[in-house]
C-alpha cells in the first residue's frame, strides 16, 4: 500500500492560510480579514477569509477546504474514470488578491491535494497548484522578479520542472475567445505523483512557501504609485477578463460547482467591481496596448533584463 499521510497536508494547509493573512494584513497595513466558518453537508467544510476596503488591497480573499463524498462530479471523472466508485477527499488552500491600485497586479495562488480511496486498493491521489500574476499596467521588473521566484521553488526539484510547469501555466490561463494570456503566468501542475508522496508534498510545499517572496516585493514597490480615473477605469476592464476566466474555463470553479461546494467560497475569488465596454480598444503606444503586446504573450521571463521601468 502507498502510505500517504493526509492529515500532514492538511495541517501544511492550515498553516499556510495563517501565514498568508498574517503577510496581506500587513502589507496592506490597515485592513484585517474576517473568518467565515462552514460545514459541507456531505462532508467536510472549510474557512473562508475575506479583506475588504483596504487602502492597498481592495479585496482579498484566502480560502482553506477539506471535503469529502462518496461520489465525485463529471468534472472530475471525466479525465480519470479510474476515479468512479471511490470515496475522495479534496483539501487546500487558495487565494485571489485584487488590489486597489491599478499599478497593483491581481494575484491567484493555490495549493490542493486529493485523494480517492477504495478497500482493497491502492488510494488513487495526487497533488496540484500553482500561483499566476495578472497585470493591469505591466512592468519588466515585476515580471522577471516573478519568474525568477518561481524558478527558485522548482530548482531543487530538476531543472526540466520550471520550464514545464511555466509552459502547462501559459497554456492553462488562456482565455482563446480573446485570444491572449490571463496574464504573466508562473506555475501551474496537476494531476503530480510520479515522485512519490514525500517528494511531491515537499514540491507543494515549496510553491506555497514562494507565493510571498513573488507577489509581496512587487505590492511595496507598486502600492504608492500615482493613479488617476483613465488608470482605474481600464483595471475594472480588465477585472472582467478575470471574470470571464474563471467562469467560462476555470476547472477548480467548476469542480466546486458540480461537486456542490459552497457557492460563496467557491465564487470569493470575484472582484469587487469590474466593467465591460462594448469593442474598446486602447489608444495606439499607449501603456494600455502594451499590456497586450509585451505582457499577454507567452515569453521567457528569465531571459529579460530585471532593471526597474
Amino acid at each position: 500500500m502507498t502510505s500517504v499521510n493526509s492529515e500532514t497536508v492538511r495541517d501544511y494547509l492550515h498553516d499556510l492560510q495563517d501565514r498568508l493573512c498574517a503577510e496581506l494584513e500587513r502589507a496592506d497595513g490597515t485592513a484585517r480579514f474576517g473568518e467565515d466558518l462552514w460545514d459541507r453537508p456531505e462532508g467536510g467544510g472549510g474557512r473562508s477569509r475575506i479583506l475588504r476596503g483596504g487602502p492597498a488591497l481592495e479585496q482579498a480573499g484566502v480560502g482553506f477546504s477539506h471535503v469529502m463524498g462518496k461520489a465525485l462530479p463529471s468534472a472530475a471523472t471525466e479525465r480519470r474514470p479510474e476515479l468512479v466508485g471511490r470515496n475522495w477527499q479534496a483539501m487546500g488552500v487558495s487565494l485571489v488578491i485584487h488590489p486597489r491600485n491599478p499599478y497593483v497586479p491581481t494575484s491567484h495562488a493555490n495549493v490542493r491535494f486529493f485523494i480517492a480511496e477504495k478497500p482493497g486498493e491502492d488510494p488513487v491521489w495526487w497533488f496540484g497548484g500553482g500561483f499566476d500574476l495578472t497585470p493591469h499596467y505591466g512592468f519588466d521588473a515585476d515580471a522577471v522578479h516573478w519568474h525568477r521566484t518561481a524558478e527558485e521553488a522548482c530548482r531543487p526539484f530538476g531543472a526540466d520542472v520550471y520550464p514545464r510547469y511555466k509552459r502547462w501555466c501559459d497554456e492553462y490561463f488562456y482565455l482563446p475567445h480573446r485570444d491572449e494570456q490571463r496574464g504573466i503566468g508562473g506555475l501551474f501542475f496537476d494531476d503530480l505523483n510520479a515522485w512519490g508522496f514525500e517528494r511531491c508534498f515537499s514540491f507543494m510545499r515549496s510553491v506555497g512557501d514562494h507565493f510571498l517572496p513573488a507577489y509581496l516585493p512587487i505590492v511595496e514597490r507598486r502600492k504608492h504609485t500615482p493613479y488617476g480615473e483613465r488608470e482605474r477605469d481600464f483595471q475594472l476592464y480588465r477585472r472582467g477578463r478575470y471574470v470571464e476566466f474563471n467562469l467560462l474555463f476555470d476547472r477548480g470553479t467548476k469542480f466546486g460547482i458540480q461537486s456542490g461546494g459552497r457557492t460563496e467560497s467557491i465564487l470569493m475569488s470575484m472582484p469587487p467591481l469590474a466593467r465591460w465596454e462594448y469593442g474598446w480598444t486602447p489608444e495606439r503606444d499607449s501603456a494600455e496596448e502594451r499590456l497586450r503586446s509585451r505582457y499577454l504573450v507567452p515569453r521567457d521571463w528569465l531571459r529579460e533584463s530585471p532593471a526597474d521601468d
